[in-house]
Parts: structure tokens; C-alpha cells; sequence
């Protein structure tokens, strides 16, 4: 939860064409981090990749948001 703005304004503090986030070595990830993935995607539209930890991976699957074009399985 404290992490997760962070990670969104980091992630909104250069202009971009492509944004990755690299997740993969994310234990704990909860409903603040969802809400900066969903906010990332809005703004990035086809233009976002999360790259999961197993543990994310599971929140994101567990939430409904496993299908979305962003998401790579690990």
C-alpha cells in the first residue's frame, strides 16, 4: 500500500510510449497496487505490460483481471 502511488507516479513522471512494469519480484501486492495497475492501463491503453510475480499473478487472476491484453502469466 505504500509503494503503490509511488510506483504510479514513477511510472507517469516521463512521457512514454510503452510502459513495463516488472513485478516478478512482488510478494505482497493488494487492492492500492490493483488500483495503480488499473489507473497505469487507463492511461496507457495497449501500450502496457505487467510482468507478474506468482503472488501477484494470483491477486490479479483472483480480482478478474487475468485476461487482460496487459497481463503476462509468469
Amino acid at each position: 500500500m505504500a509503494t503503490a502511488d509511488t510506483m504510479l507516479q514513477t511510472a507517469l513522471r516521463e512521457p512514454a510510449r510503452r510502459v513495463t512494469l516488472d513485478l516478478r519480484a512482488v510478494t505482497f501486492f493488494d487492492s492500492a497496487a490493483i488500483h495503480a495497475v488499473v489507473r497505469l492501463a487507463q492511461k496507457f491503453p495497449d501500450a502496457l505490460t505487467v510482468l507478474p510475480s506468482r503472488q501477484v499473478a494470483r491477486v490479479l487472476e483472483i480480482s478478474g483481471l487475468g485476461e487482460q491484453a496487459w497481463y503476462r502469466s509468469p
